[in-house]
This record gives C-alpha cells, sequence and structure tokens, in this order.
C-alpha cells in the first residue's frame, strides 16, 4: 500500500503541472479559431472542452475496467456541476462586470439550453433503467453518445448560421480581446499535443492518487467520485478557464465548460463497452440521479444569467453565480446524506 504522504504528494504534484499547461492552452486555441475561422464558443466547446475532458476518459475507462464503474459514472456527473462551478470563481475574477453579461452570442446561450436536455435525458435513462437488448453496451449509453453528438453538430450550425442578434451588445472596453501575435501553424500543433498530452497523463495521476487517498481514509465510492475524483479531473478546466480571462476570452471560457460537460457524458458509452457485468445505467440509483439533476439545475441558472444579462455584481459576482455557488454547496450537502 503507497503511504498516504506519498500519494498526498504526487497529487499535488500532478496538480501543478495540470495547471500550468492549462493556463497556457486558451492562448493556442484562440489561435486555432483564428486560422481555421471558427468561433471561440466553438472552439471551446470542440477543442478546449475535448481536451480537457480527456482524464475523465482516461480515469472513467480505467475504473470501469477493474469493475467499478459507478465511481466512473459520480466521477463524471460530480465534474459537471465542479466546472458549472468554476464559472462563478470566473466571474469573480472578472470582477467589473457578471460573465454573462458581457457574453451575447446565440451559441453560447444554445449550448447550455443543450447541456440541460441532455442531463434531463441521462437522469430520465436511470430513473427509467433497463436497456439490455444483448449489445456491447446498454441502448441507454448509445442514446446518450448519440445525443451528445447531435448536440455538438446543433452547437456547430448554430454558429455558423446565428438566428438572432443582440440588440443592447456588451460594451467594447470591456469585451474586447487582447491581441496576441499570430503562432506558426507547427508551432501551433506541437503546443496543443504538448499540452493535451500534459494534461491527461497529469489528469490521469491526479485522479489515481486521489482515488488511493480516498481508499487510506475509507470514505465511500459515491463520495469518492463526486468529490476527491471529480475535484481532480476538474482541474484542467480550472485552470483553462482562469487561463482565459486575463485575455477577455469570456465564450471561451463558458464554451470550454459546456463543452466539456457534453464530452464527459459521451464518455458513458465507453464506460459502458469496457465495464464486465450490467450496464452502469442499471447499475446507477437516487444518489446519481440527484447528482445529474444538481448540474442540470446549474447550468439552468447561467442558461438564465444569459438570456437576462444583468450587469450588477454582487461580491465581484453576478446574482446568477451567488445563486449558483448556494445551490451548488446544498446539493452537495444533500448527495452527501444520500452517498451509499
Amino acid at each position: 500500500m503507497t503511504p498516504l504522504w506519498q500519494s498526498v504528494f504526487v497529487f499535488v504534484l500532478a496538480a501543478s503541472a495540470v495547471w500550468w499547461a492549462g493556463t497556457r492552452l486558451p492562448a493556442y486555441v484562440v489561435a486555432l479559431s483564428d486560422k481555421t475561422g471558427i468561433g471561440q464558443g466553438i472552439a471551446g466547446m470542440l477543442v478546449l472542452g475535448g481536451i480537457t475532458s480527456l482524464p475523465e476518459l482516461a480515469t472513467g475507462t480505467t475504473a470501469a475496467a477493474i469493475g467499478v464503474p459507478l465511481l466512473s459514472l459520480d466521477d463524471i456527473l460530480g465534474s459537471a456541476s465542479l466546472n458549472l462551478l468554476l464559472l462563478a470563481l470566473a466571474d469573480m475574477a472578472m470582477g467589473s462586470k457578471p460573465l454573462t453579461s458581457v457574453v451575447a452570442r446565440p451559441v453560447t446561450l444554445i449550448q447550455g439550453v443543450l447541456s440541460m436536455t441532455l442531463f434531463a435525458f441521462v437522469g430520465a435513462a436511470i430513473g427509467i433503467g433497463g436497456g439490455d437488448w444483448g449489445g456491447p453496451a446498454s441502448a441507454w449509453s448509445f442514446a446518450i453518445f448519440a445525443c451528445v453528438v447531435v448536440a455538438l453538430l446543433i452547437s456547430d450550425r448554430a454558429e455558423r448560421r446565428p438566428m438572432w442578434q443582440v440588440v443592447n451588445p456588451p460594451d467594447l472596453e470591456v469585451t474586447e480581446e487582447a491581441r496576441q501575435r499570430s503562432i506558426p501553424t507547427g508551432r501551433l500543433a506541437l503546443a496543443l499535443t504538448g499540452f493535451s498530452t500534459v494534461i491527461l497523463v497529469g489528469g490521469v495521476t491526479l485522479a489515481n492518487a486521489g482515488e488511493t487517498i480516498a481508499i487510506e481514509t475509507g470514505l465511500s465510492t459515491g463520495v469518492v467520485g463526486l468529490l476527491i475524483i471529480a475535484v481532480a479531473t476538474s482541474l484542467p478546466e480550472a485552470s483553462a478557464i482562469l487561463g482565459a480571462m486575463p485575455h477577455r476570452r469570456y465564450e471561451l471560457a463558458i464554451g470550454e465548460i459546456f463543452g466539456s460537460n457534453m464530452f464527459n457524458l459521451a464518455i458513458i458509452l465507453a464506460i459502458d463497452l469496457v465495464a464486465p457485468g450490467p450496464s452502469v445505467i442499471e447499475q446507477a440509483g437516487g444518489f446519481e440521479i440527484a447528482a445529474t439533476m444538481l448540474a442540470l439545475l446549474l447550468t439552468g441558472l447561467f442558461v438564465i444569467g444569459l438570456i437576462e444579462r444583468r450587469d450588477r455584481t454582487v461580491l465581484r459576482m453576478g446574482e446568477d453565480s451567488i445563486a449558483a455557488i448556494i445551490v451548488y454547496f446544498a446539493g452537495v450537502t444533500l448527495l452527501l446524506s444520500l452517498a451509499p
């Protein structure tokens, strides 16, 4: 058995590496957006969200392969809620105005609504149960994966063909992005690959060290997945968001969170394909439904903020961020009481 102090040391070391890579990644994703012509909302969702979801994919499939698929599912659902809490922290880092008041593109709002729909679908799948059709994975898992793909396609279409325009756009002084030098294509590809590798390896190391710490402290699987592993695998999102804020990449930050949560739900299929025995959807219960509803509710709060676009701040945050913080900790308290 690995000594506790050694696991803590590895955890901190991996966290430092992930933080370093995550804070530098947004600048290169923006450069990719400039070169390809895709919007920052889509770049955040597809590229940044996909990269920062790599630790959840590696951790989820590893845990499923050793026979604890519920730990993987709880990690995904806990990470989703924690990712949304990070938007409140990004709001605090911005300070001058609420984050949702300076993002006024339809694609970001559509991403949020699609995320809510996906969380509702996952919660319904767990509640209904079943789905065993004799295939390599549950029918529910395939359906969730298909819905994620459709959601990504809808988001991409909304970016290319916006359906409406805001009548009172945000102040240019607030939203004008910091200029950056053009990055050569070769260097851009090398940087994205390198940072992705650091985040993947560091994220998996974080999750494994966190799992060891949890086992040695005697915590339950639900608590381990919802809190410790989720915190570990959410560090890439945290560092990426805070790395985007100084450069005013607000759409990138919100798109990264919504996109990361979508990608994380698609991992349910990978968990099912790897895990032996019944599907993870069949094994899930009330705890996982409650965790799914918490993520849905938090997403809804920020969607409301994107619609209203109020410019009032409380404690350097928008009212939606204040509500999200209260709901998150109230929800976690409830989940801890339900933890198996």
